[in-house]
């Protein structure tokens, strides 16, 4: 039995996915729309191998529908109720935006002011760049994230003196990297400012200000009382399947306002809430907020205050994801939130965030990419070209990036679904002819599925459109095949 299977049957077994548990009385009609929301959440754990998960809705400022589900410990294993506590990783970026906003809102701090102002204790090269710079990953500075996934130093001051003689990555304000420095800077600033620790400041402006009783901070070396484990696929090497481990990560203190918090659904419903009802940050505030950051020639970035943007004309929205696991969208002409919790890094929640909040928005339409895995897995995946087609037509190809579909299609793999990654590798050749990578990664699933013959056939395919494609080159050469 593969993992994935063997998440699937460990929560089936003990009664987790099939019996959801809500938070809300409801309607008979609010009823009908939670069963099939409970169901769409059920299959997308079924699809995405997500052993546990909680989501919440929000609108026209009250939580409208509350679930969770499934198991929040494998090992045991334990249910996930309404109280059960995931970690939200880099989403808790967001609560910094709006602790930096309530400075700016009092006066005691400006977006556009150098950071050397509030921090004059800095590098030189540090010393111009701004605070919305540091809040849009627009400083350029290096990163106090190793590539190993561990920090550079033992502390800030270690830390910041570890990349002091470092260049800076590029001018800042010229382009955009995300940047973990960028947010023990700002901690750093609000921590001055409040003249207590990160921690302390959301936790009793925040956390005890709203109720949020289940909210706090804390890693893999804290004990959380009624934390869910968190666990991610990984393949040991190679072409070995991928098994389930343990996700154990640390947030020093100094970092924590980069991530570190640790919510649950509803308790993250009630600071949107807040949030949207002006309870926190003044509607001038909260705009500003939202508002991107531009880079020195005027573009805007996909950042704007500790949130992500997703620029569309209808149904704007902003929010924020963490570890690939917790994601948080608010809808903001919509008067809508919705909130996706789980334990599996990889789960990407941030892609059922349009089609919850559609089920709540009146004439929301779901659009490219998202649009598509919504029909394959409603129709079924051998109505890959038909639909993408009708899709490009209505949306234009842009809209059917090759970038996310061919990650989707590697996310398929990797989850076992051969079949599945084989018809989205095949449409992929199909709406971008051209590609070289398209036949590459369409020659590695044939190859993952044992067709030797066809694998030959699309990496040389591969090889023709890019001479310098030296993966397809090797991948020939491994399978005893001539350029």
């Amino acid at each position: 039995m593969s993992l994935h299977r063997l998440v699937l049957a460990v929560t089936i077994a003990v009664g987790l996915i099939g019996a959801p548990v809500h938070v809300l009385a409801r309607s008979m009609t609010q009823s009908s729309t939670a069963a099939e929301l409970d169901a769409w959440v059920r299959r997308q754990m079924e699809l995405r191998s997500i052993p546990g998960m909680q989501v919440a809705v929000v609108k026209d400022g009250r939580i409208v529908h509350s679930g969770a589900y499934g198991a929040a410990n494998l090992q045991t294993p334990v249910p996930v109720t309404e109280d059960t506590v995931f970690s939200i990783n880099s989403a808790t970026k967001t609560f910094t935006g709006v602790e930096i906003m309530k400075l700016v809102q009092r006066g005691e701090v400006s977006l556009d002011a150098p950071v050397s102002t509030y921090l004059p204790d800095l590098p030189d090269a540090w010393r111009p760049i701004t605070v919305r710079q540091l809040l849009t990953h627009m400083s350029g500075l290096p990163d106090i994230l190793t590539p190993g996934g561990g920090y550079v130093g033992q502390d800030r001051p270690g830390a910041l003196a570890a990349l002091a003689d470092l260049p800076l990555r590029s001018v800042p304000g010229e382009r955009f990297s995300y940047n973990q420095t960028n947010y023990v800077l700002l901690q750093w600033i609000i921590e001055r400012a409040r003249g207590r620790d990160f921690e302390a400041v959301v936790g009793a402006d925040v956390f005890a200000a709203l109720g949020m009783s289940r909210s706090g901070f804390g890693d893999s070396l804290d004990v959380v009382p009624g934390k869910a484990d968190s666990y991610r696929f990984s393949s040991p090497a190679g072409d070995a399947p991928a098994r389930l481990q343990n996700v154990h990560e640390l947030f020093p203190p100094y970092t924590r306002s980069a991530a570190g918090l640790n919510s649950t659904a509803t308790d993250l419903a009630r600071w949107l809430i807040a949030l949207q009802a002006g309870e926190i940050l003044d509607p001038a505030t909260l705009d500003a907020l939202w508002a991107p950051g531009r880079f020195n020639d005027g573009r805007t970035g996909e950042w704007a205050n500790g949130w992500v943007i997703a620029k569309r004309a209808d149904h704007p929205s902003v929010g924020m994801m963490g570890g690939g696991r917790s994601a948080f969208f608010v809808y903001q002409k919509d008067r809508v939130a919705v909130i996706v919790l789980s334990n599996l890094a990889g789960a990407y929640p941030e892609e059922m965030a349009d089609p919850l909040a559609a089920r709540f928005i009146p004439g929301m339409t779901l659009s490219g990419t998202t649009a598509l895995r919504e029909r394959l897995e409603a129709e079924g995946f051998d109505r890959a070209e038909p639909i993408a087609r009708e899709l490009a037509a209505r949306d234009g190809l842009a809209a059917l990036p090759e970038s996310e579909l061919n990650s989707w299609g590697y996310r398929l793999l990797s989850g076992g679904k051969i079949a599945e990654a084989l018809t989205l590798m095949k449409l992929i050749v199909a709406l971008y002819p051209e590609s070289s990578n398209a036949y590459d990664s369409l020659g590695e699933v044939y190859a993952r599925s044992g067709d030797r013959l066809r694998a030959i056939e699309n990496y040389r395919q591969s090889f023709v459109l890019d001479p310098a494609n030296l993966n397809a080159a090797e991948q020939l050469k491994r399978l005893g095949a001539e350029k």
